[in-house]
């Protein structure tokens, strides 16, 4: 295919271009709650916290997040951590230290530190918050922007931003549009012709429509916008309420939406319809969103240049596949394989294939995500797993075609997709 001469350019510029910093980014702080414990996605965080979940073939959920920001030209970003944080700290200071401090660039992690008399851990994502607010006011923002960690997805914030700051909205959340029979798993909200919130239900068992759209529902991304002195006051009173659980779907917002102004922001594409967004909380989930990058036009573009995902890799050496004869062929079809993999006389098909891994002669690996530093024995067959990282898997290993026998050793969810961790291998790496 003929790219054009403006294609070419960007294809062979040496650098790439975010959007430039403006007065209204430059106002603005954004405090990433990256301290969940990610329960769902069972063993995968058993070692780590759900933001340091690798995702892609290279790069890890946080990635997502944090890349948006900068290419949003939002450059002081918080990240709250708290459940086994080592893992997401260390790709942080590796991935994330090119920020300049001395020009106000940073992406600083504030950990847990139990700062309030109750001398506790965080509570809830609004009192992660509340924790916080003393850094909060050091830093002196106009606008605050509060983001999940651990969602797949990319957003110009700076065009929700931009649109709080037209309606002079004391809080702004972030919603897609989903069929009605889907958003039930989320916060749904109900609004008026001005987008104006009128009432939000966490994952309510009937989910109110949006006007003149049958048979769709507004499901919160768990993005806000708050002016800071808004902010302030919400935390404050959420802080003094009995009962509250300082969530802010679960509190802040249904107590908050009658007293201040309210506003959905609804996330579209260029096309205008619903912008790609994931929450990749389950097994499921994880996997389906990997086995969507497998296909031939995927939604989420990871070769886009003028919206890069920042992260960081070793420097590893390109991906090799080696012999070329009949039923010993080093192959990937419809796959993502990253560097310093060697497929050596194995077949690999609609697969993610994470960074420095290894699948030996006359093995088969389909509908799978290998996570990194793998290494798949001879002549195995395995269909629609999850691999994690540093796994050994022994040669004449049969996964995916007997659920039965495979839940006796590994975890199976209910879609049919197999988990399979070191520690299910007897491979006891971290004790």
């Amino acid at each position: 295919m003929t790219m054009t001469k403006h294609e070419q350019g960007k294809l062979y510029r040496y650098y790439t271009e975010p959007k430039m910093v403006t007065e209204l980014t430059r106002r603005t702080l954004v405090l990433v709650l990256a301290g969940g414990e990610g329960s769902r996605l069972k063993n995968l965080t058993a070692w780590r916290a759900k933001p340091a979940v690798p995702f892609g073939g290279k790069y890890r959920i946080i990635d997502f997040a944090l890349s948006n920001c900068v290419n949003s030209g939002l450059r002081r970003i918080g990240v709250l951590t708290q459940y086994k944080s080592h893992s997401l700290i260390r790709h942080l200071q590796r991935a994330w230290s090119f920020m300049r401090a001395e020009i106000g660039e940073f992406v600083e992690i504030l950990p847990a530190q139990q700062r309030t008399h109750k001398k506790e851990w965080y509570q809830g994502t609004a009192d992660a918050l509340f924790q916080n607010l003393d850094i909060v006011r050091r830093h002196d923002p106009q606008y605050v922007i509060v983001l999940g960690g651990d969602h797949i997805y990319t957003m110009d914030y700076s065009a929700m931003l931009l649109r709080h700051a037209e309606t002079g909205a004391d809080f702004t959340v972030g919603c897609i549009e989903v069929p009605c029979e889907e958003a039930s798993e989320f916060g749904v909200m109900s609004v008026d012709e001005n987008m104006r919130i009128t009432k939000f239900t966490e994952k309510p068992a009937e989910p109110e429509e949006i006007p003149g759209k049958p048979g769709i529902a507004l499901a919160s991304m768990g993005i806000y916008i708050f002016s800071t002195e808004a902010l302030f006051k919400i935390l404050d009173d959420d802080a003094n309420k009995l009962g509250s659980s300082h969530d802010f779907g679960k509190d802040i917002i249904p107590a908050n939406i009658h007293t201040s102004l309210a506003v959905a922001y609804p996330f579209r594409n260029e096309d205008g319809e619903p912008g790609y967004w994931r929450d990749v909380g389950t097994v499921f989930s994880y996997w389906k969103a990997n086995m969507e990058l497998c296909e031939i036009d995927p939604e989420l573009n990871l070769y886009n240049r003028d919206w890069p995902i920042w992260t960081y890799q070793p420097q590893s050496a390109p991906a090799k596949f080696i012999f070329d004869d009949e039923g010993r062929r080093g192959e990937a079809i419809d796959s993502l394989i990253s560097a310093g993999c060697i497929i050596s006389g194995a077949r690999v098909k609609r697969s993610v294939v994470f960074f420095g891994c290894r699948i030996e002669n006359f093995s088969l690996v389909k509908d799978c995500v290998i996570l990194p530093k793998v290494s798949i024995g001879k002549n195995c067959r395995i269909t629609r797993a999850v691999i994690d990282k540093a796994c050994d898997v022994p040669d004449n290993t049969v996964i995916g075609e007997n659920l039965e026998e495979d839940a006796k050793r590994f975890h199976v969810t209910k879609e049919g997709i197999i988990l399979v961790t070191p520690e299910m291998l007897g491979q006891h790496l971290y004790r």
